[in-house]
């Protein structure tokens, strides 16, 4: 699965973070579709879905039933949004091995998204690493706010530090810091990272990041320069999360593919993604805010990733 020279994964996380925002929810088979594609073109990973509740986030209302479509060889490349032992059990027995135990370093952001106080999901994070074990799963500890909060503004590094050096969040073989909003800086992405490296418990580290500020691309990049082994993106920067006011689409995995240049990435695949990418937005009633996916629709036509 660690196909790139430097051993980073691109997740992508369209069929989860890409799609929340949108208020649709595409049909399970289209969702197959879309999963079976990303991996045929070498995607090394990939973001399906959420156990969040469907009358709160419609688009994941689904999710289970695209689990029950998929084979287990291709849910060993997949992972799914969990925030309470209980998800994890239920999409445990749906199939389910990689998990996203998923909270806020900020308590407002916590009850906003997920009803409860940071500490509360904290709390009982052991049992929800318990059970992922028992099914011979991954949990990963996924960090939202980590550098912003909507509601109390800068979040304080040592307080990111402070949860991941949690003797109960042990057992999480990644832990996920997220620019839930798009307002970190490189500099600002590197310092955090390298103190997460250099100060807690090993694991691989890796960068959610959204594109509000424009940042996107070169937050990924200096997440990767700084030690992330995996870094999230969705197609045409789809994406945001419905709790978090200001928060905008993902950074654009065609982006991140375009300017990290991984070995399965050449530009026949470039130019499957955008014409994968052009179908779904389409569908959706979305822009397409990818700029690799621009200059690959220009008219240079001497430059071998254009598709014309």
């Amino acid at each position: 699965m660690l196909t790139e020279p430097s051993g980073v994964v691109l997740r992508d996380v369209t069929l989860r973070d890409g799609l929340q925002l949108t208020g649709k929810t595409l049909p399970v088979e289209r969702k197959v579709e879309i999963v079976r594609r990303l991996l045929a073109l070498g995607v090394p990973a990939l973001e399906i879905g959420s156990m969040a509740r469907p009358d709160l986030v419609p688009p994941m209302a689904n999710t289970m039933d695209l689990v029950a479509a998929l084979t287990p060889e291709e849910l060993e490349r997949c992972w799914v949004w969990v925030a309470t032992p209980r998800h994890v059990a239920k999409a445990a027995a749906a199939g389910v091995r990689n998990f996203q135990y998923c909270f806020s370093v900020s308590d407002s952001h916590n009850q906003a998204n997920i009803g409860r106080a940071t500490e509360d999901s904290m709390a009982v994070m052991p049992e929800a690493v318990r059970l992922a074990h028992e099914v011979g799963g991954a949990i990963q500890l996924c960090l939202a706010t980590s550098f912003t909060c909507p509601f109390e503004g800068p979040v304080d590094p040592e307080r990111v530090l402070e949860i991941a050096n949690d003797p109960r969040t042990e057992g999480a073989t990644d832990i996920v810091l997220a620019d839930t909003l798009g307002q970190a800086h490189p500099a600002q992405v590197a310092a955090l990272i390298s103190a997460v490296r250099d100060r807690t418990p090993q694991r691989r580290i890796v960068f959610h990041g959204h594109d509000t500020w424009g940042m996107g691309v070169a937050n990924t990049l200096a997440a990767i320069a700084a030690g992330a082994g995996m870094v999230d993106g969705s197609l045409g920067g789809l994406g945001g999360c419905p709790f978090a006011p200001g928060a905008s689409g993902n950074t654009s995995s065609e982006d991140i593919l375009f300017a990290t240049r991984p070995d399965w990435f050449a530009p026949p695949t470039l130019a499957a993604l955008v014409e994968l990418t052009e179908g779904l937005l389409a569908d959706l009633g979305e822009p397409n805010r990818s700029r690799a996916a621009e200059g690959a629709r220009s008219k240079a036509a001497a430059f071998e990733w254009v598709i014309g």
